[in-house]
């Protein structure tokens, strides 16, 4: 008998659930398959992470004594698909039996409930408990609320899981130390280089094979650094807590142009595909406070986002889809503008978050909740066309995680059923907490008229345009007191203007030569 054990990318994790009991007459099957490096046109450097880190995991299997069997991209023979590969191997391998780990999203999982059907043997689909909470523990902590706010879940976790709990009450006294974090960076602070890996043989075939294949997908190469191997990422961990833990907490909401890491943990990758584990980097957080290596603010934070925000995005994903990705509560419908994949634009902070985005995959929280997000949410983008871009352009990024962050947090798409308030700003925020707006030619002290800032002309429209469905919100009341203060004359003026700016958006990209969109205004 065998039974035919199927890893997917992002089930990278030696105690997976569905590798807990292999007999010696089992196979590993793993595969590359098109429908996955395509659904979305993913960034070159996503696409090679992936596939590097799954052959490098094939091979530490092997190097254990499992029987693998691995399907490359560019094997001949390869369909090109989740379930044609897996039917492919239960005939090669006489298979009587699948063991599966349940996926991380919604469209793989409707897959896997249609395999025994259609290759005739049975399937086991196992719970991922790499994951604090189980979808069935999300779902009964939600059961009966009529809203869901992250602060309240991530305390109950705190609770089961003890981590930075002295007894039944929170270390320092207080259960988040948020607003220790919003700190500008200091002009004359430099952040730490950060750790990085040299492609080793496997990689740079990796890397030669996305080039040939997705040559044509956004994002550079040049640039690639990840840890694709359990050592790998191990060490970044280790590197995070001895170079950029300290400072964390202080600058994880701060922007600085030409830094697009500062103090990150840039692990979100290596705990999405399952090279470090949730509560392995958590228990390592809390190790360092404990130690007083690193100030509680930073490590409440650090284990905020991945106890807290990692694990409460993940439980609302399942408790809520399919129906949760087609809300669109405030009728956005205008189509992603053309310089989120190009980076050409006169808007200093979206080049430079986008440019960054393009160079290493990557772009922190920051920039991608105020800068690209909160243009999207301003300007109108339709929920769908964002959050395919999201999916694509990032090394982290899978739909568990990154549907509610863009369609609750981002976007407000749900109608508040994440997020208490939608997350809008005007250039002023941007201004506070990072240097992008310097030399800029627009000026975010500027609210309307020539050089005016288009975030600030944005801002206001958007509370005009959707005041019959936010006004009533508590946490809008003080914009919307702001708003009423102003002169009917002056709201018509904000309002032309951001429709004129909004129209540019379709225009040829400003090059050389030729108008500016802070033209539109003169």
């Amino acid at each position: 008998m065998t039974t035919l054990r199927f890893i997917l990318g992002d089930q990278l994790t030696r105690g997976l659930s569905s590798l807990n009991d292999v007999k010696a007459t089992d196979v590993v099957l793993m595969v590359e398959v098109t429908e996955e490096t395509t659904y979305v046109p993913h960034h070159k450097q996503k696409i090679a992470f992936i596939l590097a880190a799954m052959r490098h995991f094939a091979e530490s299997l092997r190097d254990d004594g499992f029987k693998v069997d691995y399907v490359r991209l560019d094997d001949p023979a390869n369909t090109g698909s989740l379930t044609a590969e897996l039917a492919r191997a239960v005939a090669r391998h006489l298979a009587d039996r699948v063991v599966v780990t349940e996926p991380g999203e919604w469209r793989v999982l409707e897959m896997m409930q249609g395999w025994a059907a259609q290759l005739g043997v049975p399937v086991e689909i196992r719970d991922d408990d790499r994951f604090f909470a189980s979808r069935a523990r999300f779902a009964r902590w939600a059961e009966g609320r009529k809203s869901y706010r992250m602060e309240y879940f991530y305390r109950e976790m705190r609770k089961e899981t003890g981590l930075l709990m002295e007894g039944d009450q929170p270390a320092g006294g207080s259960w988040n130390y948020d607003a220790d974090n919003r700190k500008s960076l200091p002009p004359d602070m430099v952040p730490p280089d950060r750790l990085r890996f040299p492609p080793d043989q496997i990689t740079a075939e990796v890397l030669s094979l996305v080039q040939e294949r997705f040559g044509d997908h956004f994002g550079d190469l040049d640039s690639f650094g990840w840890a694709v191997t359990r050592k790998q990422a191990l060490a970044a961990l280790d590197h995070f807590f001895q170079t950029c833990l300290q400072h964390f907490g202080d600058f994880q909401d701060a922007m600085k142009k030409g830094e697009p890491f500062l103090f990150h943990g840039l692990l979100s990758s290596y705990l999405n595909v399952g090279l470090l584990t949730a509560r392995e980097v958590c228990l390592a957080a809390e190790d360092a406070f404990r130690h007083a290596a690193a100030p509680l603010n930073a490590v409440e934070g650090f284990i905020r986002q991945v106890l807290g925000w990692r694990e409460y995005v993940r439980g609302l994903y399942w408790l809520k889809m399919p129906a949760y990705r087609e809300t669109n509560a405030l009728g956005a419908s205008r189509r992603l503008p053309d310089f989120y994949w190009t980076g050409k634009t006169d808007l200093a902070c979206m080049a430079e978050t986008i440019n960054d985005t393009r160079q290493n995959a990557y772009a922190h929280h920051i920039q991608r909740l105020m800068v690209t997000g909160n243009f999207a949410l301003l300007a109108g983008i339709a929920p769908n066309e964002i959050e395919d871009w999201y999916l694509a352009v990032y090394v982290d990024a899978f739909e568990w995680v990154e549907l509610p962050n863009v369609h609750g947090m981002v976007l407000f798409a749900d109608g508040g059923l994440l997020a208490s308030k939608p997350y809008a700003a005007s250039g002023a925020y941007i201004d506070r907490m990072s240097d992008y707006c310097r030399g800029c030619i627009y000026n975010p002290d500027i609210k309307s008229g020539p050089g005016a800032c288009p975030f600030n002309l944005l801002y206001w429209n958007f509370l005009i345009e959707n005041r019959s469905q936010l006004a009533g919100n508590p946490r809008m009341a003080m914009p919307y007191r702001n708003l009423d203060r102003m002169p009917d004359a002056r709201r018509a003026t904000l309002m032309r203007e951001a429709r004129m700016f909004l129209e540019s958006m379709d225009r040829p990209i400003p090059v050389a030569g030729r108008p500016t969109q802070a033209d539109l205004f003169e």
